[in-house]
């Protein structure tokens, strides 16, 4: 299975060009670094509430990039909480999304593509390797937790979240659909401790 951190780098890739996809700014960041939170809280390595982040294990995962996160974590000066532990894993998330991507191409779930443009610029691409199905398992996920309208399993809840965060739910959902299932995906990403101080730290970069 993959983690939630690589199938959020995974969903925001355009499936034909390979190319991001989703919102700009720090949206991507942001759901990335929830996403690493999501996982090591899943991993039992940290615990939270509403107010408090809670090193509950420090030993490693063996996932290299949740362990630099954690790292982060149990740095002196860390925050204690969960929005601000996501607004400091935001920092390197442009970092850790690079190692992700060297790692699903080493996979063979990605493919790599690079271009110049005027001959200078690189252009990469990213588009997904014809036959995997890690993309299209995500994004059934997706669909089953939201249209089902039952509380969903904690993993894909969180997993939820970050979609949303990241603007990824209308390449997943009609218009239709989201409009009509407006209420229920605010209650299921607000069951989780977790999406909930997601939903916060975007809050507090638009300033409210």
């Amino acid at each position: 299975m993959l983690s939630l951190a690589e199938e959020i780098v995974l969903l925001s890739l355009d499936d034909a060009t390979g190319r991001p996809v989703g919102r700009a700014g720090m949206a991507p960041d942001l759901a990335l670094a929830g996403a690493l939170l999501m996982d090591l809280s899943l991993a039992r390595r940290v615990d939270t509430d509403r107010d408090r982040l809670i090193l509950a294990d420090p030993a490693p995962t063996g996932d290299a990039v949740a362990d630099a996160a954690l790292a982060r974590l149990a740095a002196p000066g860390a925050p204690k909480d969960a929005r601000g532990a996501i607004l400091l894993l935001a920092r390197d998330a442009p970092a850790w999304r690079a190692v992700l991507l060297d790692r699903l191409v080493g996979r063979g779930i990605l493919r790599r593509e690079e271009d110049r443009w005027l001959w200078v610029l690189a252009d990469r691409r990213h588009p997904k390797a014809p036959g995997r199905a890690e993309t299209a398992d995500a994004r059934a996920r997706l669909r089953a937790t939201l249209l089902a309208e039952e509380i969903p399993e904690p993993r894909d809840a969180l997993l939820l979240g970050a979609a949303r965060t990241a603007g990824l739910l209308p390449l997943v959902f009609s218009t239709e659909e989201l409009a009509r299932l407006q209420r229920w995906l605010g209650i299921v990403t607000r069951i989780e401790s977790l999406n909930r101080s997601l939903g916060e730290a975007v809050a507090a970069l638009r300033g409210g």
